[in-house]
């Protein structure tokens, strides 16, 4: 089955005004599918994990040099850190080139890698100016048919799990898929840790889906120290593995809650870390509800605008707001999550808008109609509040 991906024309723009572009997202989600769909047929493809196209880069400005009238797929660069250095001066040559004759000053390089930008920032400083960064996710509610929106939840949004024939097939998909990250990646990013144990950590944070960080009960618990644990939380969240929500924070004088949430990125995972393996299960199993809201809230951060910054809000009193959203004008929109399919707005929520005064407050429930709620509270499908946030007023 063949999906359109979103970001596709986001890539498309940013080739066109950056001479390089990354692409970023956990393995297996997508990221060389998209990038030949964009580059083939007239574009090079290199994987760095085999040895063969490697070897190919053996003389990387040589080679590279003689094909600067094409577009290069690089796939797997985290796999060649030293990369980043002479393809700044591929990119410096050729824009000059480039200026001289007229011809064409961007979209030389698209590289893909399954580490978050913080991770490959590290190398790709020296290309400072030169290259655009885009983040892709998994298969959401935007890119898929209705018929397959209870899969995407329970399954995930990795393409070859969410289209597996079967529940049991995806389940098996997913356990290889982490059992390849921690026997793989592990040993390339921190060569150095103990992948049962990190395995038992990603289970651990499983538990917490949607909890508040609390990093050296997390130590004790696993019997390391703090600092170990906090080696494997970064570890995880730079595979883009989890997601860390920050709290939100201001000069108000308000006592706010300090610590990160945290939370599975992909809902596949998270369920398979927890051993549920069907609808049933979940719907059946503690972790239902926080499952939702790390769905909704990875579905909504999927399609929101560059530059948009999430976090959550709470005060010790008690305020709240799943998630809060903010624009890079400053714009506040606050986003409260319920799974009951008669949602009601808790106190808190707001006591929280008072706070924060957000521009747009939504509600948004596994329901099928959106309608408004009163004070300004619109209830929201899932799918209508993504593709607001895909088209913003």
């Amino acid at each position: 089955m063949m999906f359109t991906r979103l970001k596709r024309k986001e890539l498309q723009n940013a080739l066109l005004r950056s001479p390089a572009v990354v692409l970023l997202g956990p393995r297996q989600v997508g990221k060389t599918t998209l990038a030949l769909d964009v580059a083939l047929p007239d574009g090079g493809y290199l994987d760095l994990e085999s040895p063969e196209d490697r070897n190919k880069l053996s003389n990387v400005e040589q080679y590279l040099r003689a094909r600067l009238d094409r577009l290069i797929v690089l796939d797997e660069v985290q796999r060649m850190p030293t990369l980043f250095e002479p393809l700044r001066g591929l990119i410096d040559r050729a824009r000059r080139a480039g200026v001289a004759n007229g011809s064409r000053s961007h979209g030389f390089y698209l590289l893909l890698g399954s580490a978050s930008l913080d991770l490959l920032q590290r190398s790709s400083e020296t290309l400072a100016g030169r290259i655009a960064f885009i983040e892709l996710s998994g298969l959401h509610r935007l890119e898929v048919p209705s018929g397959l929106w209870d899969e995407l939840w329970v399954r995930g949004g990795f393409p070859q799990s969410l289209t597996a024939m079967s529940d049991a097939d995806s389940v098996l998909w997913r356990r290889d898929f982490t059992r390849t990250y921690l026997e793989r990646d592990v040993a390339q990013f921190a060569p150095r840790t103990s992948a049962e144990l990190l395995r038992r950590f990603w289970i651990m944070l499983a538990h917490l889906q949607g909890s508040t960080l609390n990093v050296a009960q997390l130590a004790r618990n696993l019997d390391v120290d703090t600092r170990t644990a906090n080696g494997y939380l970064g570890l995880l969240t730079d595979l883009l593995l989890t997601r860390k929500l920050a709290p939100w924070h201001s000069n108000q004088g308000k006592r706010l809650v300090k610590s990160h949430k945290v939370y599975i990125r992909d809902s596949g995972l998270l369920h398979s870390l927890l051993g549920i393996t069907d609808m049933d299960a979940l719907l059946s199993h503690p972790i239902v509800g926080a499952s939702w809201e790390g769905h909704v809230i990875e579905s909504l951060l999927a399609v929101a605008p560059a530059g948009t910054q999430p976090s959550f809000y709470r005060s010790n009193a008690g305020a709240e707001i799943d998630l809060l959203l903010t624009w890079p004008n400053g714009e506040h929109w606050a986003i409260e999550i319920k799974r009951s399919t008669t949602p009601k707005v808790e106190r808190g929520f707001y006591s929280a808008c008072e706070d924060i005064q957000p521009s747009r407050k939504w509600l948004i429930y596994p329901g099928s109609e959106c309608y408004p709620l009163g004070d300004g509270i619109e209830v929201m499908t899932l799918h209508g509040a993504m593709q607001a946030l895909v088209q913003p007023p």
